[in-house]
C-alpha cells in the first residue's frame, strides 16, 4: 500500500503518518529528508524525534530517496518518509537540474514496485499566493507535479487540514 499524506505547515499531516505506521503493526523506517542548517530546524527535528516511537529506525536521506527506498523497503514492513518538499527543496538548492530530474524520475519510476507499506508526506504549496521570487515559483510548480505524479502511483491520497483527515483517493480510514 502506497499512501501519499498532503497538508499545509501545521497541519497534522506527519502526525497523521505516524498514526497509520504505528496502525500498520508493521516495524517502521522513518527516512528523514531535512537537514539541520540552522538551530530552529534543530529545534523542528528534535520535537519529530521525540514524538516518534523510540522503536522506529532512522534514515537520514536529504537528496537519494529513491536509493533509500529501495534499501529499506520490505514487505511486511512499513516506511515512512517526512518529507517530500523538504527533499525536493534539497534538490533545488543544489542547483543541479540534471541530479533534480534523475532523483525525480528514479522516485516516480522506483514507487510503484516497492513492497511493504509505503508512506509519503508532503507539504500542499498550491493553495495561496503566487510567490514572488523566480527560485519560490519553481519549487511550488516541481512540488504541484510531483504530488500529481505521486497521487497516480498512490493508492490512497489523503489531505490533512487541522489535523484532519479528508481522502481524496482510495479506502476511508
Amino acid at each position: 500500500m502506497k499512501e501519499l499524506i498532503l497538508g499545509g505547515v501545521r497541519s497534522g499531516k506527519s502526525r497523521l503518518a505516524e498514526q497509520r505506521a504505528v496502525a500498520s503493526g508493521l516495524p517502521v523506517t522513518l527516512i528523514a529528508t531535512a537537514t539541520a542548517d540552522d538551530e530552529e530546524m534543530r529545534r523542528r527535528i528534535l520535537i519529530h524525534q521525540q514524538n516518534r516511537p523510540a522503536s522506529w529506525r532512522l534514515v537520514e536521506e536529504p537528496r537519494a530517496l529513491a536509493a533509500a527506498l529501495r534499501e529499506y523497503a520490505h514487505p511486511e514492513h512499513c516506511l515512512v518518509v517526512d518529507c517530500l518538499t523538504l527533499w525536493l527543496t534539497n534538490l533545488l538548492c543544489a542547483n543541479d537540474e540534471a541530479t533534480l530530474q534523475a532523483e525525480r524520475d528514479a522516485l516516480l519510476a522506483t514507487l510503484p514496485d516497492l513492497p511493504g507499506q509505503i508512506i509519503l508526506v508532503s507539504n500542499e504549496t498550491g493553495m495561496g499566493i503566487v510567490p514572488s521570487g523566480e527560485l519560490t515559483r519553481r519549487f511550488c510548480d516541481e512540488a504541484g507535479r510531483l504530488h500529481q505524479e505521486l497521487a497516480q502511483r498512490c493508492e490512497r491520497v489523503i489531505f490533512t487540514v487541522a489535523g484532519l483527515p479528508h481522502i481524496l483517493k482510495g479506502a476511508p480510514l
